[in-house]
């Protein structure tokens, strides 16, 4: 299964902003018990090189640690350097993409129009990015499906444990969940983090369980 697969298999993405090198671990620890397999450090995060590296050594063969806000080739080259499996974007930019690919790696660009869309599948791009999607809502993947099926979305922005599964319903593949999720300042004794495992394991559950019943109705 190549990472493409994976991350299509994993469903769910935590996106993980402003952490750092004291809690980056027991994020990822706690993410990764809960079930998650695939994890987005933001590039603007101070040291995100270092934070991927770290923890793409530490849970290598358990969890897809990729970069997120990747706005630019030259910052998309910085993190795949630093061990990033996979490179997301909140704007289309095909240099980018054209970089990312030229490692070999899947490269997941934001887009909102279906012009921005097509633009974005000629550069090579396998899946990608509405964003942000809680503006336009879950309908508007249905709709953008209907001409363009052939595309492989992830939804991303103002994305909860109550709506995700609308999104699932209307043809997201993916879903990136961002401060719902993890918020690393709020994060600070032991019980925190038991209480972010037992937060993804929620997520993953739940979007198992969406999929099993989709499967029956098949």
């Amino acid at each position: 299964m190549n990472t493409a697969e994976r991350l299509k298999q994993a469903r769910v993405i935590p996106v993980i902003r402003r952490a750092d090198e004291t809690n980056i671990l027991k994020i990822a620890e706690a993410l990764v018990n809960g079930g998650i397999q695939a994890i987005e450090i933001t590039a603007e995060t101070k040291d995100a090189a270092k934070l991927i590296r770290k923890t793409a050594d530490a849970f290598e063969g358990k969890l897809l640690v990729g970069a997120g806000t990747v706005l630019d080739p030259e910052t998309a080259r910085e993190m795949i350097a630093a061990g990033a499996a996979f490179v997301v974007a909140p704007t289309l930019n095909v240099k980018t993409i054209e970089l990312v690919h030229r490692y070999g790696l899947p490269c997941i660009p934001g887009v909102l129009t279906p012009t921005e869309i097509q633009t974005a599948l000629e550069a090579g791009a396998g899946t990608v990015k509405i964003f942000p999607a809680g503006t336009v809502g879950p309908s508007y993947i249905k709709n953008v499906l209907g001409p363009l099926p052939q595309v492989s979305i992830m939804a991303t922005g103002g994305i909860h444990l109550d709506n995700m599964e609308e999104y699932f319903a209307n043809g997201a593949e993916i879903v990136g969940i961002g401060s719902q999720l993890v918020k690393a300042s709020a994060l600070k004794t032991d019980s925190d983090y038991q209480a972010l495992q037992e937060k993804a394991g929620m997520y993953v559950d739940r979007v198992q369980q969406f999929h099993e019943q989709l499967a029956l109705h098949v």
